[in-house]
C-alpha cells in the first residue's frame, strides 16, 4: 500500500533518527518516479531542516523548514492518503520552525501516523534496523550528526564533472 522507501523514511526518522538517510532513501523514490511530487520533497526537507538544527546551522535549518511547510501545506491531501495527519503535522513544523528562529535548543520530533497498519509496518522496520520507534537522537554519535562529510561522494563529483564538461563543449 505504501512506497517501501516511505517505510524506510519513517523508520530512519522515528529510530534511529538518522536524517540523512531519511534523505537518501526517498529522494531515491522520488527521482524514480520520474515526476515533480512536492510531498516527497517536502518531507525530504522536514528531515534535512532536522539535520541541519541538530547540527547547529540554524539558517539551513530554517530555510529547509519553511520551504516544508510551504510545499506540504499545498499537498495536505497527498499527507492524508500517506497515512499521516496533515493538519497536525503542519501545526507540529510551524512549532518547530518558529523554535529554529528563536534559537532554541533541539529536540526530537515525531510526524503524527494517523493509519494504524501504517504504523505497524513502520515499527516491524524499524526494529529490523535493531531501534525502537521515538528513539531520541544519539547527539554523541557522529556517524548520525556528521553523516554528510563522512560519505563516499565520487560519483557525485564524478557526475558533476561529467556536466561541467558538456557544458564547456556547448560554449564552445
Amino acid at each position: 500500500m505504501y512506497p517501501e522507501a516511505y517505510i524506510e523514511y519513517l523508520a530512519y526518522f522515528h529510530g534511529s533518527r538518522d536524517f540523512f538517510e531519511c534523505h537518501e532513501v526517498l529522494e531515491e523514490h522520488w527521482k524514480s518516479e520520474g515526476q515533480q511530487n512536492g510531498v516527497w520533497v517536502g518531507l525530504i526537507q522536514v528531515a534535512v531542516s532536522l539535520y541541519h538544527q541538530r547540527r547547529g546551522n540554524d539558517i539551513g535549518a530554517l530555510r529547509m523548514m519553511k520551504s516544508a511547510i510551504g510545499k506540504l501545506s499545498a499537498h495536505k491531501e497527498d499527507l492524508t492518503r500517506l497515512g499521516l495527519d496533515g493538519t497536525e503535522l503542519l501545526e507540529r513544523l510551524m512549532i518547530r520552525l518558529d523554535e529554529i528562529e528563536c534559537r532554541k535548543p533541539f529536540t526530537d520530533l515525531n510526524l503524527p501516523v494517523a493509519d494504524e497498519a501504517l504504523m505497524d509496518q513502520c515499527c516491524r522496520c524499524i526494529e529490523k534496523q535493531g531501534s525502537v520507534w521515538g528513539n531520541e537522537s544519539n547527539m554523541a554519535d557522529e556517524t548520525i550528526m556528521h553523516k554528510h562529510k563522512l560519505r563516499d561522494r565520487s560519483d557525485v563529483i564524478l557526475e558533476r564533472e561529467a556536466q561541467k564538461q558538456l557544458r564547456m563543449k556547448k560554449k564552445s
